[in-house]
């Protein structure tokens, strides 16, 4: 006889919509393990400019997958579930729900649904590609993508340099598109589980309100040390803590390029196009089980969080 899946419970949301709270509350009423699912809050670098829970949240329940990676190293979404994998079943050997959070869809997709098996690219035409990316910009290198490779160029924002090199150094190493790539049946995820997906969609405008409110707490809260900190350590420019969103303002700011109040704007802009990203993504590549949409969106409510962990004690007590 076949053991039935164990639980798993994704938590996804556009930056600053609540997930962290909800989470905490999920995870002090159900058991649960926190595991980390954003792309950028797996390095220690930045605790304050990634929003990471703080040590005091992060001591109240189990968290996993914050600030393991340090800056200089480079996170893929396979590299990711696998170590999600591992954190998803310490948890239930300890008799915890994993529940794993965050804005990165990919990531929960490679967990729950597999990727598609590109080979490894060497370094050195990892490094090459972002490189000519730096040389050209991203205008002229996406030009010279859409001349190679007009299927993936067509995918592909102009402004997204991570995606553009990648999609080139895959060509580069392969010889095939990544589009090609991406349209072949995925391996296997990593773990097999029984996952319930709730999705925080708030409303435009209360997201909107809870962004800038949050980079300029941030700011109050010492993310300008933390980008000198970063800074000094003089990392390459292609790594992903040097482009997390609100790094590149107020490293202009620390340059004397701008001033502060110019930073903050620039980074609550770039902040509210990031989440604009990301919520095109979940409403198209996730399919949800429950969603949430808050009219005060980073304001943690109990209400909400009762509602949440009512639905996931059901679904927990289903076989």
């Amino acid at each position: 006889m076949t053991a039935p899946l164990l639980p798993l419970v994704l938590l996804a949301g556009p930056t600053a919509s609540g997930k962290s709270s909800l989470a905490l509350a999920l995870a002090e009423a159900l058991g649960g393990t926190v595991i980390n699912a954003d792309s950028l809050q797996v390095y220690r670098d930045l605790r304050i400019v990634t929003a990471r829970p703080t040590p005091a949240e992060e001591a109240r329940v189990p968290h996993r997958l914050y600030g393991v990676l340090d800056g200089d190293d480079v996170c893929s979404a396979a590299r990711w579930a696998g170590m999600a994998a591992d954190a998803a079943r310490e948890a239930w050997t300890a008799g915890r729900v994993p529940i794993l959070v965050g804005g990165t869809g990919l990531y929960m997709k490679a967990l729950t649904e597999g990727l598609a098996a590109i080979p490894d690219i060497p370094p050195d035409i990892r490094a090459a590609a972002r490189a000519r990316l730096e040389e050209l910009g991203n205008a002229a290198f996406h030009a010279d993508l859409a001349a190679r490779d007009p299927d993936m160029a067509a995918r592909l924002d102009p402004g997204n340099s991570q995606r553009l090199a990648r999609a080139w150094e895959v060509l580069e190493a392969t010889g095939r598109s990544l589009a090609w790539w991406q349209d072949q049946p995925p391996a296997p995820p990593p773990l097999s589980a029984r996952t319930l997906t709730i999705v925080l969609d708030p409303e435009r405008e209360a997201l909107r309100a809870a962004i800038d409110a949050r980079f300029a707490a941030m700011v109050e809260a010492g993310a300008l040390d933390e980008v000198r900190a970063l800074l000094a350590r003089a990392l390459p420019a292609d790594r992903p803590v040097m482009k997390a969103v609100g790094v590149p303002d107020l490293a202009a700011h620390l340059r004397g390029d701008i001033d502060l109040a110019t930073a903050t704007a620039r980074a609550q802009a770039a902040t509210r196009q990031y989440a604009k990203r990301q919520r095109t993504w979940l409403r198209h590549q996730m399919r949800a089980d429950l969603t949430l949409t808050p009219t005060l969106a980073a304001q943690y409510s109990e209400t909400l969080a009762a509602q949440t962990i009512a639905f996931v004690r059901r679904f927990l007590l289903t076989v």
